[in-house]
Protein backbone atom coordinates (compact mmCIF):
# COMPACT_ATOMS: atom_id res chain seq x y z
CA UNK A 1 0.00 0.00 0.00
CA UNK A 2 1.49 3.53 -1.13
CA UNK A 3 1.08 6.51 1.32
CA UNK A 4 -0.01 8.67 -1.36
CA UNK A 5 -3.35 9.96 -0.97
CA UNK A 6 -6.14 8.54 -2.48
CA UNK A 7 -8.88 12.30 -1.98
CA UNK A 8 -12.09 11.27 -3.33
CA UNK A 9 -12.76 13.63 -6.07
CA UNK A 10 -16.38 14.38 -4.29
CA UNK A 11 -17.87 13.51 -0.68
CA UNK A 12 -19.97 10.39 -0.95
CA UNK A 13 -23.97 10.90 -1.22
CA UNK A 14 -26.86 8.60 -0.22
CA UNK A 15 -27.20 8.25 -4.34
CA UNK A 16 -23.66 6.93 -4.83
CA UNK A 17 -24.40 4.86 -1.37
CA UNK A 18 -27.56 3.06 -3.18
CA UNK A 19 -25.42 2.54 -6.27
CA UNK A 20 -22.14 0.69 -4.36
CA UNK A 21 -24.99 -1.48 -3.27
CA UNK A 22 -26.63 -2.34 -6.36
CA UNK A 23 -22.80 -2.74 -7.96
CA UNK A 24 -21.77 -4.73 -5.12
CA UNK A 25 -18.65 -2.11 -4.41
CA UNK A 26 -18.66 -2.35 -0.21
CA UNK A 27 -18.42 1.01 1.23
CA UNK A 28 -15.94 1.48 3.91
CA UNK A 29 -16.88 2.92 7.21
CA UNK A 30 -14.52 3.98 10.02
CA UNK A 31 -14.76 6.12 13.16
CA UNK A 32 -12.87 9.04 14.12
CA UNK A 33 -12.98 11.48 17.18
CA UNK A 34 -10.53 14.21 16.48
CA UNK A 35 -8.40 16.31 14.12
CA UNK A 36 -5.29 14.31 13.07
CA UNK A 37 -7.12 10.90 12.78
CA UNK A 38 -9.83 12.14 10.63
CA UNK A 39 -7.44 13.71 8.47
CA UNK A 40 -5.84 10.53 7.81
CA UNK A 41 -9.47 8.74 7.01
CA UNK A 42 -9.46 11.29 4.97
CA UNK A 43 -6.27 10.79 3.02
CA UNK A 44 -6.87 7.13 2.14
CA UNK A 45 -9.93 8.36 0.43
CA UNK A 46 -12.45 6.70 3.29
CA UNK A 47 -16.13 6.67 2.06
CA UNK A 48 -17.50 7.95 5.24
CA UNK A 49 -16.48 8.42 9.08
CA UNK A 50 -18.51 8.25 11.61
CA UNK A 51 -18.14 10.20 15.18
CA UNK A 52 -19.49 7.13 16.82
CA UNK A 53 -20.70 7.01 20.95
CA UNK A 54 -17.71 4.65 21.14
CA UNK A 55 -15.18 7.29 21.28
CA UNK A 56 -16.51 8.19 24.92
CA UNK A 57 -14.48 4.69 25.92
CA UNK A 58 -11.92 4.87 23.36
CA UNK A 59 -11.31 8.84 23.20
CA UNK A 60 -12.71 9.61 26.79
CA UNK A 61 -11.94 6.86 28.98
CA UNK A 62 -15.69 5.92 30.21
CA UNK A 63 -15.88 2.26 30.80
CA UNK A 64 -19.54 2.27 28.49
CA UNK A 65 -20.90 4.79 26.06
CA UNK A 66 -23.67 5.68 28.47
CA UNK A 67 -21.99 9.28 29.99
CA UNK A 68 -21.27 10.45 26.89
CA UNK A 69 -23.39 14.08 26.56
CA UNK A 70 -24.22 15.76 23.34
CA UNK A 71 -21.92 18.35 24.54
CA UNK A 72 -18.72 16.00 24.06
CA UNK A 73 -20.03 14.50 21.08
CA UNK A 74 -20.43 18.06 18.92
CA UNK A 75 -16.71 18.55 20.99
CA UNK A 76 -15.15 15.31 18.92
CA UNK A 77 -17.51 15.72 15.64
CA UNK A 78 -16.08 19.21 15.24
CA UNK A 79 -12.68 17.81 15.37
CA UNK A 80 -13.47 15.65 12.79
CA UNK A 81 -14.75 17.90 10.59
CA UNK A 82 -11.85 20.33 11.08
CA UNK A 83 -9.87 17.18 10.09
CA UNK A 84 -11.93 15.87 7.33
CA UNK A 85 -13.57 18.83 5.76
CA UNK A 86 -14.40 16.56 2.41
CA UNK A 87 -15.78 13.26 4.09
CA UNK A 88 -19.07 11.89 4.49
CA UNK A 89 -19.54 12.29 8.65
CA UNK A 90 -22.39 10.79 10.41
CA UNK A 91 -22.48 12.20 14.04
CA UNK A 92 -23.65 9.15 16.54
CA UNK A 93 -26.93 10.40 18.28
CA UNK A 94 -25.34 9.55 22.53
CA UNK A 95 -28.03 7.91 24.84
CA UNK A 96 -30.45 10.50 26.02
CA UNK A 97 -29.98 12.99 23.16
CA UNK A 98 -33.20 11.31 21.36
CA UNK A 99 -35.04 9.11 23.25
CA UNK A 100 -37.26 11.70 25.41
CA UNK A 101 -39.24 13.06 22.34
CA UNK A 102 -39.52 13.64 18.87
CA UNK A 103 -38.59 17.34 19.45
CA UNK A 104 -35.59 16.50 21.90
CA UNK A 105 -34.47 13.92 18.70
CA UNK A 106 -34.54 16.73 16.22
CA UNK A 107 -33.37 19.18 18.35
CA UNK A 108 -29.71 17.30 18.77
CA UNK A 109 -29.80 16.16 15.35
CA UNK A 110 -29.53 19.67 14.20
CA UNK A 111 -26.26 20.43 16.59
CA UNK A 112 -24.96 18.09 14.90
CA UNK A 113 -25.59 19.02 11.20
CA UNK A 114 -25.34 23.18 12.73
CA UNK A 115 -23.01 23.10 15.31
CA UNK A 116 -20.13 20.37 14.20
CA UNK A 117 -20.71 20.24 10.13
CA UNK A 118 -21.84 17.12 9.84
CA UNK A 119 -23.40 15.24 6.94
CA UNK A 120 -26.01 13.05 8.59
CA UNK A 121 -26.53 11.16 12.04
CA UNK A 122 -26.64 8.00 13.44
CA UNK A 123 -29.57 6.52 16.04
CA UNK A 124 -29.68 3.25 18.00
CA UNK A 125 -33.07 1.34 18.17
CA UNK A 126 -35.58 -0.37 15.28
CA UNK A 127 -39.69 0.40 15.99
CA UNK A 128 -39.48 1.71 19.89
CA UNK A 129 -37.24 4.06 18.13
CA UNK A 130 -38.99 4.75 14.73
CA UNK A 131 -41.10 7.30 15.50
CA UNK A 132 -38.05 9.87 16.69
CA UNK A 133 -36.13 8.95 13.79
CA UNK A 134 -38.85 9.45 11.26
CA UNK A 135 -39.07 12.95 13.23
CA UNK A 136 -35.54 13.52 12.39
CA UNK A 137 -35.48 12.20 8.63
CA UNK A 138 -38.94 14.14 8.06
CA UNK A 139 -36.97 17.50 9.46
CA UNK A 140 -34.37 17.09 6.36
CA UNK A 141 -31.99 15.27 8.08
CA UNK A 142 -30.28 11.93 6.97
CA UNK A 143 -30.39 9.12 9.09
CA UNK A 144 -28.51 6.07 9.33
CA UNK A 145 -30.02 3.37 11.66
CA UNK A 146 -28.43 1.09 14.62
CA UNK A 147 -29.71 -2.56 14.73
CA UNK A 148 -28.37 -6.08 16.24
CA UNK A 149 -26.09 -5.17 19.22
CA UNK A 150 -27.19 -1.75 20.00
CA UNK A 151 -24.87 -0.61 22.87
CA UNK A 152 -26.65 2.57 24.78
CA UNK A 153 -29.57 -0.49 25.39
CA UNK A 154 -27.45 -3.81 25.36
CA UNK A 155 -29.23 -4.47 29.27
CA UNK A 156 -32.46 -5.22 27.81
CA UNK A 157 -31.41 -8.07 25.81
CA UNK A 158 -28.76 -9.57 28.62
CA UNK A 159 -25.47 -7.60 27.85
CA UNK A 160 -23.22 -7.50 24.76
CA UNK A 161 -24.62 -10.69 23.03
CA UNK A 162 -24.36 -12.15 19.66
CA UNK A 163 -27.48 -10.91 17.88
CA UNK A 164 -29.45 -12.85 14.99
CA UNK A 165 -28.89 -16.31 16.05
CA UNK A 166 -32.02 -17.56 16.73
CA UNK A 167 -35.10 -17.23 14.76
CA UNK A 168 -36.70 -15.02 17.05
CA UNK A 169 -33.77 -12.77 17.32
CA UNK A 170 -33.53 -12.68 13.45
CA UNK A 171 -37.58 -12.11 12.86
CA UNK A 172 -37.24 -9.25 15.51
CA UNK A 173 -34.20 -7.82 13.63
CA UNK A 174 -35.25 -7.97 10.26
CA UNK A 175 -38.81 -6.31 11.28
CA UNK A 176 -36.61 -3.31 13.18
CA UNK A 177 -35.46 -3.51 9.91
CA UNK A 178 -38.31 -2.89 7.34
CA UNK A 179 -39.44 -0.39 10.17
CA UNK A 180 -36.25 1.85 9.85
CA UNK A 181 -36.57 2.00 6.01
CA UNK A 182 -40.18 2.93 6.45
CA UNK A 183 -38.94 5.34 8.68
CA UNK A 184 -37.15 7.22 6.44
CA UNK A 185 -33.57 5.93 7.29
CA UNK A 186 -30.75 6.09 4.15
CA UNK A 187 -28.62 2.94 5.40
CA UNK A 188 -28.91 0.72 8.43
CA UNK A 189 -25.78 -0.37 10.53
CA UNK A 190 -26.15 -3.91 11.85
CA UNK A 191 -23.46 -4.84 14.73
CA UNK A 192 -22.47 -8.10 15.65
CA UNK A 193 -24.45 -10.80 13.71
CA UNK A 194 -23.57 -13.69 11.96
CA UNK A 195 -23.01 -13.55 8.25
CA UNK A 196 -26.05 -15.54 6.81
CA UNK A 197 -28.63 -13.86 8.85
CA UNK A 198 -27.26 -9.87 7.98
CA UNK A 199 -27.03 -10.41 4.71
CA UNK A 200 -30.66 -11.96 4.31
CA UNK A 201 -31.27 -8.38 5.84
CA UNK A 202 -28.59 -7.10 2.81
CA UNK A 203 -30.43 -8.76 0.19
CA UNK A 204 -33.87 -7.58 0.84
CA UNK A 205 -34.12 -3.83 1.95
CA UNK A 206 -33.62 -1.35 0.27
CA UNK A 207 -31.23 1.08 2.20
CA UNK A 208 -27.42 -0.23 2.27
CA UNK A 209 -26.69 -2.56 5.14
CA UNK A 210 -23.36 -1.90 6.31
CA UNK A 211 -21.99 -4.46 9.37
CA UNK A 212 -19.72 -3.84 12.18
CA UNK A 213 -19.11 -7.60 13.17
CA UNK A 214 -22.13 -8.48 10.92
CA UNK A 215 -19.71 -10.89 8.48
CA UNK A 216 -18.92 -10.66 4.76
CA UNK A 217 -22.32 -10.38 3.21
CA UNK A 218 -23.70 -7.15 3.74
CA UNK A 219 -23.17 -3.85 1.48
CA UNK A 220 -20.20 -2.46 3.61
CA UNK A 221 -18.03 -2.49 6.62
CA UNK A 222 -17.29 -0.29 9.90
CA UNK A 223 -14.40 -0.30 12.11
CA UNK A 224 -13.45 1.43 15.14
CA UNK A 225 -10.39 3.59 14.60
CA UNK A 226 -8.68 2.77 18.06
CA UNK A 227 -9.17 -1.25 16.94
CA UNK A 228 -7.58 -0.95 13.56
CA UNK A 229 -4.38 0.78 14.97
CA UNK A 230 -4.45 -1.19 18.23
CA UNK A 231 -4.87 1.63 20.93
CA UNK A 232 -7.29 0.59 22.52
CA UNK A 233 -6.09 -1.53 26.08
CA UNK A 234 -9.02 -2.23 27.71
CA UNK A 235 -10.45 -5.09 24.96
CA UNK A 236 -10.96 -6.21 21.74
CA UNK A 237 -14.17 -7.51 20.00
CA UNK A 238 -14.28 -10.90 18.52
CA UNK A 239 -14.55 -8.99 14.78
CA UNK A 240 -11.65 -6.26 15.16
CA UNK A 241 -8.76 -6.40 13.55
CA UNK A 242 -5.71 -4.55 13.80
CA UNK A 243 -3.47 -3.97 11.16
CA UNK A 244 -0.35 -2.42 12.41
CA UNK A 245 1.46 -5.29 11.83
CA UNK A 246 0.87 -6.18 8.63
CA UNK A 247 2.08 -2.85 7.65
CA UNK A 248 4.79 -2.34 10.17
CA UNK A 249 7.77 -4.17 7.57
CA UNK A 250 6.07 -1.65 4.57
CA UNK A 251 6.76 1.34 7.64
CA UNK A 252 10.30 0.56 8.71
CA UNK A 253 11.50 0.33 5.23
CA UNK A 254 9.63 3.24 4.68
CA UNK A 255 11.69 5.20 7.20
CA UNK A 256 15.07 3.26 6.54
CA UNK A 257 14.76 4.63 2.95
CA UNK A 258 14.18 8.04 3.52
CA UNK A 259 17.46 10.46 2.31
CA UNK A 260 16.50 12.75 5.30
CA UNK A 261 14.89 12.24 8.04
CA UNK A 262 14.59 16.08 9.61
CA UNK A 263 13.70 17.42 5.99
CA UNK A 264 11.02 14.62 5.35
CA UNK A 265 9.10 15.78 8.81
CA UNK A 266 10.18 19.69 8.95
CA UNK A 267 8.87 20.03 4.91
CA UNK A 268 6.13 17.00 4.73
CA UNK A 269 4.72 15.73 8.21
CA UNK A 270 5.81 12.38 7.20
CA UNK A 271 8.08 10.83 9.27
CA UNK A 272 5.74 9.42 12.10
CA UNK A 273 2.74 7.92 13.47
CA UNK A 274 0.58 9.54 11.01
CA UNK A 275 1.90 7.48 8.19
CA UNK A 276 2.00 4.51 10.06
CA UNK A 277 -2.00 4.90 10.20
CA UNK A 278 -2.44 5.52 7.01
CA UNK A 279 -0.61 2.53 5.98
CA UNK A 280 -2.81 0.56 8.61
CA UNK A 281 -6.28 2.15 7.59
CA UNK A 282 -4.89 2.05 3.64
CA UNK A 283 -4.05 -1.63 4.31
CA UNK A 284 -8.18 -2.09 5.73
CA UNK A 285 -9.61 0.10 2.66
CA UNK A 286 -7.69 -2.47 0.20
CA UNK A 287 -9.31 -5.19 2.47
CA UNK A 288 -12.53 -4.12 2.40
CA UNK A 289 -12.64 -3.38 -1.39
CA UNK A 290 -11.27 -6.30 -2.70
CA UNK A 291 -13.84 -8.18 -0.10
CA UNK A 292 -11.16 -10.44 2.15
CA UNK A 293 -12.04 -8.74 5.29
CA UNK A 294 -13.69 -9.69 7.26
CA UNK A 295 -13.94 -12.98 6.10
CA UNK A 296 -14.57 -16.22 8.19
CA UNK A 297 -11.94 -15.16 10.31
CA UNK A 298 -13.11 -11.64 11.85
CA UNK A 299 -17.17 -12.87 11.69
CA UNK A 300 -18.78 -14.65 13.95
CA UNK A 301 -19.69 -18.24 13.88
CA UNK A 302 -23.46 -19.88 13.67
CA UNK A 303 -23.94 -23.46 14.43
CA UNK A 304 -26.03 -25.66 11.35
CA UNK A 305 -28.80 -26.20 13.33
CA UNK A 306 -28.89 -22.89 13.89
CA UNK A 307 -29.06 -21.92 10.63
CA UNK A 308 -31.15 -24.33 9.79
CA UNK A 309 -33.98 -23.16 12.22
CA UNK A 310 -33.59 -19.55 11.27
CA UNK A 311 -34.04 -20.40 7.97
CA UNK A 312 -37.68 -21.45 9.16
CA UNK A 313 -38.03 -18.09 9.28
CA UNK A 314 -41.18 -16.75 7.31
CA UNK A 315 -38.80 -13.64 5.94
CA UNK A 316 -35.97 -15.24 4.72
CA UNK A 317 -35.99 -15.56 0.98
Amino acid sequence: MSIKSALRKNKTNILELKKMKKDGVPVTWITAYDYPLAYVAEQIGMDMILVGDSGGMVQLGYQTTHPVTMDEMIVLAKAARRGAPNTFIIGDMPQGAYEPSERDAVMNALRFIKEAGCDAVKCEGGRRMASKIKAIADAGILVMGHLGLTPQSASSFGGYRVQGKTKQSFDETFEDAVALQEAGVFGILLEAMPSEPAGQIAKQLEVPILGIGAGDQVDGQLVIMHDVLGLYQPFRPWFAKCYIAEVAKQFSDYLINLEDHRKTGREERKDGLLVLAQMAIGKYVEEVKDKSFPGETYSYPIKADELKHIKESKYWK
